[in-house]
């Protein structure tokens, strides 16, 4: 049965100023409820381009974004907030804040403009904290914090921020291998539970493992799509990597695995 997309692609295209070349070339791909979508690819295939398109932060010089069924420039930006909770690969703040009250900035959208923060803004707080694993951060300042429990607060302020989409862009940058596979398995959950999960990253091996639908970029373009098994073969990967490798079997659950090999050696 197909399931409709809550986040739909349609042949997306995107060109930074003075670049000869499309960061985005025609790109399409759909983000139902109910399943992590998965892109990946090299460093500049696009990958963080298309989350950059999804804010507004780039224009589009070709085709189209929806939110069910509806053109994302066409929606006011709080009310696409309220919707879609992003993860961006880079933030930083400029005045450092209690984590607590960070994590409650999320909530920002569900609120008017003056309004302060409401009860259920603060257990939505306290809950997304809890959610990522933070909650032990809750009175410490963000600029007290490593790289990797920086990361996850700003997972769970995406978690407060609530919403029916959640799009993370390279969510596992800083973590050791607990925390990449306590965020994976995070996201998991929220897809069971009819979220639409959008999962940007370089992580291949765990993509595999978690992700029902993979997307691979190279040079701003779709190259393959499907589910892991389909997408993750050695040729494909070969080349839009430039690397040799192998593709095996994960023996704890039968996903595929990429192996790099050393150069020169097949």
């Amino acid at each position: 049965m197909t399931i409709p997309p809550l986040l739909a692609f349609e042949s997306v295209c995107v060109r930074y100023p003075r670049a000869r070349l499309r960061a985005l070339d025609g790109v399409s791909l759909d983000v139902p409820r109910g399943r992590v979508t998965a892109v990946a690819g090299p460093n500049g295939s696009g990958k963080s381009s298309l989350v950059r398109a999804l804010l507004g932060r780039v224009p589009l010089e070709g085709g189209r974004m929806l939110l069910d069924g509806v053109d994302v420039r066409q929606l006011d930006r709080r009310a696409f907030a309220r919707r879609v909770a992003v993860v961006t690969q880079r933030e930083d703040v400029t005045f450092p804040l209690r984590v607590r009250e960070y994590v409650t900035l999320g909530r920002l959208p569900h609120g008017t403009r003056w309004s302060s923060a409401s009860e259920s803004d603060a257990t939505a707080a306290v809950e997304a904290m809890d959610l990522a694993g933070v909650a032990e951060f809750a009175d410490r300042s963000t600029d007290a914090l490593s790289g990797g429990e920086w990361q996850r607060v700003r997972v769970a302020r995406a978690l407060a921020q609530g919403g029916d989409a959640l799009v993370l862009d390279e969510p596992t940058t800083f973590l050791y291998v607990a925390h990449e596979m306590a965020l994976f398995e995070l996201a998991d959950e929220l897809a069971r539970d009819g979220r639409a999960i959008l999962l940007v990253s370089h992580q291949l091996n765990l993509v595999a493992r978690f992700a029902g639908h993979l997307v691979l970029f190279d040079r701003g373009r779709v190259v393959a799509t499907g589910e892991p098994s389909e997408v993750m073969q050695a040729r494909t990967l070969e080349r839009v990597y430039e690397w040799p490798l192998v593709v095996t079997r994960d023996p704890a659950t039968g996903a595929p695995s990429l192996v790099p090999l050393r150069a020169g050696r097949r």
